[in-house]
């Protein structure tokens, strides 16, 4: 619960300290008036510069930019040259900071009865002025330095030009009227008040006549009555008001009206909101006091002396839900920060925590006591405080998780008017709100045009809410920190009091109490009213320390008390018990203990199935255990969908390792069986459950995982959201509050293989119980079917990933920084710059709207500016009347606007309505929409999605093939490859036909390119037509490809294979034809022959084979077939075999490359060797020498030739060589190694292998051969030293099948997509393999073919 978030160490006291509200600044000054900008955040120092003498960085640089702007002379001595002296007050200002200096004003000032009706928290920001730059304020005694961090430059402002006074304190004014530069009033030692303007650096205004002493502290704060006033307090004890409202005038103001406030000087002043009633001012001065003053009739309400002896240095305004009780925290030269509690409890003072307990011990030396000399607030986000010490800058952090003690109630449909019910002082009341539409008259019609053509919904001005509070004459038994919760049906309140701890449950109907008693943390169940408590015994209450004893001992027992607290609720035997409520209002106990566990519990989660959290055994640092506390050391809160805390944290969890496993202690039960449901997870933070119980979001310190529960629990993914305080939500939006943002985070768990298996056993079960109700209702008869023709509309069910998408809807940021290249304005300036300022104005109102056709407003942008975040901690309501709902710790409620288009159709998309979101999209610019249409389609939406009108080509596509709408897909497909007017009239392109175009020839090359480009989503149209039986749109979308397949190296193998695959399944054959013989001219030969194959003629397969030069495939075929042109292909082939062989080198060669060539040459023994040498003759298996005659002869009839052939022998594809297997590879040698004489034929089997008998069947093993395996089997295992002829032959031809076309590699007929044109051999009888006439008594059969790659 408190925590360090931030420690830096330093040498010197840290006697001056700021916050900056919307970046994790922090600026300090020491006691040596060094002052450094710290990011505490990222713990990095931004800047230091040493104010109080003279710093030499800054003085070169002020040199330097001199000399550049071209002053070569120095006039005088620089200002950067002044000594500064003591560093009084530190600051930052920008536009964050006047704005929410603005707003804190107004706000407070909103809170009164009396307040006037323009003052609502809701207001018009103040315009631009710092444009973008972040200043750095220093507020020295001689001095006064303003730095831009952004451009690192600077203006000093001597004492001189202020009346030679030295600055004591300053304060920064905020004039009204757009255009206005800041003013920055300095409190002078002479008791004068003197004003400067930031744009001319010339006095512009003196508040004289009020102090007689130096001024020590100035404040600006909003009467109720709407006036800006300025108040001073002074070292002479006196607080003076003095008028902030003022136009150009620069005359002497006298003050409104003096009080004497303290003895011996005013120290410092602060604002106080006061829930309901006017703000209140704090002073404390000198004497060691503290006043309380009203603001309306300036009398003193109270005075205390918080810490006795001791006079406090620093003060802050604080609410804080976690102790509701206390509203103003201050600090003394101690160790602790103190808290002093609102006048309607005891008033007392109390210790807030030990910052020595946050230190680790071995920073403090021994003998060294830790002292604060300044403390702060942040100004947004409460739950910060920084404190400067003598050992360094203490950043402390209380319970970011707590929320404000508000929940809402379910409306009553029809109503506008909706309601939450909250606690304040001990009492229940009722908060009721709605927009009124006096303020916002966008909402009667969505986004209507307001008089500047821009869309109400979208300004940055907020929406105006109406509410009333009202009393309920109910009041609650505790005033300590509660946690409320309502039950699913909104019958039923329940209130957690987790430091009594106790706990309630009232009927909303007549507020009566139905349930209560002694309970920590109570969860709800979201399906029924069924809630879990965890019952608690009553621990002592830690002692309150009375005034005054900041002593040892008092320490010592507060400490003893709280580790005996702390015993005594762990030794308790807490149980989870289940309680519901019935419709008579009755309380009744479902199960008295749920879970095993030994463990402590310390989180229960309500939800669709009741998460329960135990404690880990995790080492609490002695600095945690010690802290005192007012906020007790008890586990905090923790209950339903709202939120739960871990428990107390030491002080360094948040340097843990990220590496360091977390404990698995969270376990979900069901509410039903209340048996466990899956394993142990991590414990969240807290859980948020979809009220449809299909979603579900686990919030981690730093990401929220978000789960699908249907139809089976199933993780979607994580969005990295840190430190994330509540959800909520809304049909499949997750509206989520961190202390600084508000996230809309938009889920749709997509199609996973388990939802289509959980449809299809959805479906199958309707036909069961259908068949068994039938056959209740007729008997037998209902299973007699008549099977007739069915048509089955199969609903093609894609998968589709889940998807999530967060949009930022709020933060604290005002405007986005400018680029650091801009400068500083010249002196020379002059201050009326208003024109330039509106100028600017109405630029940025016109480059964030246009309007579309028929006067609608058109968001330019794709998302709208970021929101204003409410401040503090906020309860988020959720989604009504189209607007967000939160409600802050000060129990105002606000609206976030939800009407620009770019969010309001997400937000309708995930509601499910997705026709109202197309509609909608007319709003947003278009060229926003493919955005809107990925994340429709992600969300399920294909068909929706393609009604947007601004959608790409690309896009539309995709949509239209996802939703089947495949005409549209087509037209987009014509238009993107501009393809539209091609593939009309002539089927087949050749050519010579597209060279010799002329006309068309530039449209008919983009239209190629354009058809190549989508030649992939070509042929994935066509197989969807072909899918869904639309035969035209495939036709149109191939003729197309078609042309694009007739031009050269347009189409890559794969597709043009897959083109002919798809003409042919068309019957397109004439246009399949003509992409043959295009094919063969561009020497396309695999590509052309599998188009032959497909379209079955053989002519032309061999054609394509000759004429594109791949004569071995052309062979194998011929020979396959028994075509009459074998012998020519087989000469042609050989001549070319030959040319390789004998080719000469073209290139040039000297003699001795010559003679070394000659030497490798095998020599001729003699000259009758020469004619020896037999040209190269390579012949397809079982073909005789191109020498004999060849006769072909037709395939006899099957049962003719069976005598001659062993039917029971397989063919073999060649005679094996003599020891090797049968398969051994075609053109290897034999595995004996026995080189084949000189003058055998190239092919022939040595003359040492067995002689095949004459009428061996060809291709079958001599009969001294090993038996030959089948064709494609492995080799014995003893033999396997050959690599197997699939391995290695390439060209080999399958068993001299006629139909089985060769492998893919060399051949192009292997189609992987098409069954060869007849069976295998094996399923042949061994008659129809043709036979061939014995070679003439030629002992060898030649039967090997080439294999050497370049051959083929």
């Amino acid at each position: 619960m408190l925590r360090l978030r931030a420690f830096r160490p330093t040498n010197e006291k840290i006697v001056k300290i700021a916050l900056h509200p919307t970046h994790p600044w922090l600026v300090t000054a020491d006691a040596s008036d060094h002052v450094s900008v710290w990011n505490w955040e990222h713990r990095q120092v931004i800047y230091e510069l040493k104010a109080g003498g003279v710093d030499q960085r800054r003085l070169v640089g002020a040199k330097l930019e001199k000399l550049a702007e071209g002053e070569s002379v120095p006039k005088g001595k620089p200002t950067e040259a002044i000594r500064g002296g003591s560093v009084k007050q530190v600051s930052f200002f920008d536009d964050d900071v006047r704005f929410w200096q603005l707003w804190r004003n107004r706000s407070a000032a909103a809170e009164a009865p009396s307040a006037v009706n323009q003052l609502t928290s809701a207001f018009a920001s103040p315009a631009p002025s710092t444009k973008g730059r972040h200043f750095l304020v220093i507020c020295c005694e001689n001095k006064a330095i303003f730095l831009d961090l952004v451009t690192m430059r600077g203006r000093d402002v001597p004492k001189q030009d202020l009346d030679n006074k030295s600055l004591l304190c300053m304060e920064f004014l905020s004039r009204s009227s757009a255009g206005d530069s800041p003013l920055v009033a300095f409190g002078g030692s002479d008791g004068v008040i003197r004003v400067l303007s930031m744009m001319t650096w010339k006095l512009v205004r003196r508040y004289t006549g009020g102090h007689k002493g130096s001024i020590s502290c100035l404040m600006t704060f909003m009467a109720s009555s709407g006036e800006a006033l300025l108040v001073s307090g002074a070292s002479d004890g006196l607080l003076i008001l003095w008028s902030a409202d003022h136009g150009q005038d620069s005359r002497e103001l006298v003050p409104k009206l003096s009080l004497k406030a303290h003895d011996g000087g005013v120290v410092a002043v602060e604002l106080s909101r006061v829930i309901g009633g006017a703000p209140q001012l704090i002073t404390i001065g000198a004497d060691k006091t503290l006043a309380i003053w009203d603001t309306i009739s300036f009398k003193e309400l109270r005075r205390i002396k918080p810490v006795p002896k001791l006079a406090c240095h620093s003060i802050a305004s604080w609410c804080h839900p976690r102790a509701p009780n206390l509203d103003i925290l201050t600090c003394v030269k101690d160790s602790y920060i103190w808290a002093i509690e609102h006048p309607t409890y005891s008033a007392l003072t109390r210790p807030l925590c030990d910052l020595s307990s946050l230190v680790p011990p071995q920073i403090v030396a021994p003998n060294k006591k830790l002292r604060v000399y300044c403390m702060v607030a942040h100004p947004l986000q409460p739950h910060l405080v920084a404190t400067g010490t003598n050992i360094g800058v203490i950043v402390s952090e209380f319970d970011a998780r707590s929320l404000p003690p508000v929940v809402p109630i379910p409306t009553p449909a029809e109503s506008r008017e909706h309601s939450a019910v909250y606690i304040v002082e001990r009492e229940l009341k009722l908060l009721n709100f709605q927009l009124s539409n006096a303020a916002n008259p966008s909402l009667g019609n969505n986004g209507s045009l307001s008089e500047t053509g821009k869309l109400l919904g979208d300004s940055l001005q907020p929406l105006h809410v109406k509410q009333i509070k009202k009393h309920i004459s109910t009041p609650v038994p505790h005033d300590s920190y509660s946690a409320l919760s309502v039950s699913s049906s909104g019958k039923y309140l329940a209130i957690v009091w987790p430091d009594i701890p106790y706990f309630s449950i009232y009927k909303v109907s007549d507020w009566s109490i139905v349930d209560s008693g002694s309970a920590r943390l109570l969860a709800w169940d979201t399906c029924c009213d069924r809630f879990a408590i965890l019952e608690s015994a009553l621990p002592p209450r830690m002692p309150v320390l009375p005034k005054g004893s900041s002593s040892r001992k008092a320490k010592e027992a507060a400490a003893a008390a709280a580790q005996a607290a702390a015993a005594a609720a762990t030794a308790a035997s807490a149980n989870v018990q289940v309680r519901i409520l019935l419709d008579d209002g009755t309380s009744n106990i479902l199960m008295r203990s749920i879970g095993s566990r030994s463990e402590p519990v310390v989180g229960l989660h309500g939800g669709a199935l009741l998460g329960v959290a135990y404690r880990t055994s995790r080492r609490v640092s002695p600095g945690a255990a010690t802290a005192i506390s007012t906020i007790q050391s008890m586990p905090l809160s923790g209950f339903g969908s709202s939120s739960s805390f871990a428990t107390y944290d030491d002080g360094f969890s948040s340097q843990r390792s990220p590496s360091e496993a977390v404990p698995q202690n969270f376990q979900l039960f069901s509410w039903e069986t209340f048996q466990p449901v899956g394993g142990l997870l991590p414990q969240p933070e807290w859980t948020a459950w979809d009220q449809t119980v299909e979603y579900c979001a686990l919030a981690y310190q730093h990401y929220i995982v978000i789960c699908s529960l249907r139809p089976q629990f199933r993780y979607l993914g994580d969005v990295a959201i840190a430190y994330a305080t509540g959800g909520v939500w809304q049909r499949r939006q997750l509206f989520v509050a961190t202390p600084t943002t508000i996230e809309g985070v938009f889920v749709d768990a997509g199609v996973a293989p388990v939802d289509i298996e959980t449809r299809k056993k959805k479906e199958e079960m309707k036909l069961k119980e259908a068949q068994s109700r039938a056959l209740a209702e007729h008997g037998e008869l209902a299973l007699i079917t008549v099977e007739g023709p069915q048509t089955v509309a199969e609903e093609r069910l894609t998968l589709r990933p889940p998807m999530l998408q967060v949009v930022r809807l709020a933060s604290f940021q005002h405007a986005p920084s400018v680029p650091p290249f801009l400068s500083l304005p010249k002196q020379s300036k002059v201050d009326g710059d208003d024109s330039t300022m509106l100028k600017e104005m109405e630029e940025r109102k016109v480059n964030e709207i246009a309007v579309g056709g028929g006067g609608v407003t058109v968001a330019v942008t794709r998302f709208p500016t970021e929101q204003k975040r409410p401040v503090g901690p906020l309860i988020v309501v959720g989604v009504r009347d189209g607007v967000l709902w939160l409600i802050d710790r000060y129990m105002t409620v606000h609206a976030l606007s939800l009407s620009h288009p770019g969010i309001r159709c997400r937000c309708l998309a995930a509601y499910g309505d997705a026709v109202s979101a197309v509609k909608w999209a007319s709003r947003l610019a278009r060229e926003h929409h493919d955005d809107l249409a990925q994340f429709m389609l992600g969300m399920g939406y294909a068909t929706e999605a393609l009604h947007l009108p601004g959608i790409s080509k690309r896009l539309e596509f995709d949509l239209a093939m996802k939703s089947n709408d495949l005409k549209r897909a087509l037209q987009c497909l014509l238009t993107m490859s501009n393809s539209r007017d091609i593939g009309q009239d002539n089927p087949g392109l050749d050519l010579n036909d597209i060279l010799n175009l002329t006309a068309k020839k530039e449209n008919l090359v983009e239209a190629v390119q354009g058809i190549v480009k989508f030649a992939r989503e070509f042929l994935d149209l066509i197989d969807a037509a072909d899918a869904t039986a639309q035969a035209d749109i495939a036709r149109e979308a191939l003729k197309r490809l078609a042309t694009a397949g007739s031009v050269k190296g347009a189409l890559q193998g794969h597709e043009l294979k897959g083109l002919a695959l798809r003409l042919a399944n068309h019957g397109e054959l004439t246009r399949l034809s003509g992409l043959v013989n295009n094919l063969i001219s561009l020497g396309l030969g695999r590509e052309a022959a599998f188009s032959a194959a497909v379209l079955g003629d053989n002519a032309l397969m061999e054609k394509a084979w000759q004429d594109t030069g791949m004569l071995s495939e052309a062979v194998l075929h011929a020979h396959a077939h028994g075509r009459p042109t074998l012998k020519n292909l087989v000469e042609a082939w050989n001549r070319e075999l030959q040319k390789e062989v004998e080719h000469t080198p073209s290139a040039k060669t000297d003699a001795t490359a010559a003679f070394l060539a000659s030497l490798e040459e095998p020599k001729l023994s003699s000259l009758s060797d020469a004619g020896k040498k037999p040209p190269i003759e390579i012949l397809p298996p079982g073909m005789s020498a191109l020498s004999a005659s060849i006769t072909i002869k037709k395939k006899p009839a099957p049962a003719t030739d069976t005598s001659q052939q062993q039917p029971s022998k397989p063919l073999a594809l060649e005679a094996p060589p003599a020891s090797g297997p049968a398969e051994a590879p075609i053109g290897t040698a034999p595995s004996s190694a026995s080189a084949a004489a000189p003058g055998t034929p190239i092919g022939a089997s040595p003359p040492d292998a067995p002689v095949a008998t004459q009428g061996t069947p060809i291709g079958a093993a001599p009969p001294g051969a090993p038996a030959a395996a089948a064709i494609g089997a492995a080799p014995p295992a003893s033999e396997t030293s050959e690599p197997s002829l699939d391995d290695k032959s390439p060209n080999s031809l399958t068993g001299g099948n006629p139909g089985v076309i060769a492998s893919e590699s060399n051949q192009a007929t292997s189609a992987s997509d098409t069954p060869a044109p007849e069976a295998p051999l094996a399923d042949k009888p061994m008659a129809e393999v043709p036979p061939v006439a014995p070679d003439n008594q030629e002992r060898s059969v030649k039967a090997t073919l080439p294999t050497s790659e370049p051959l083929a």
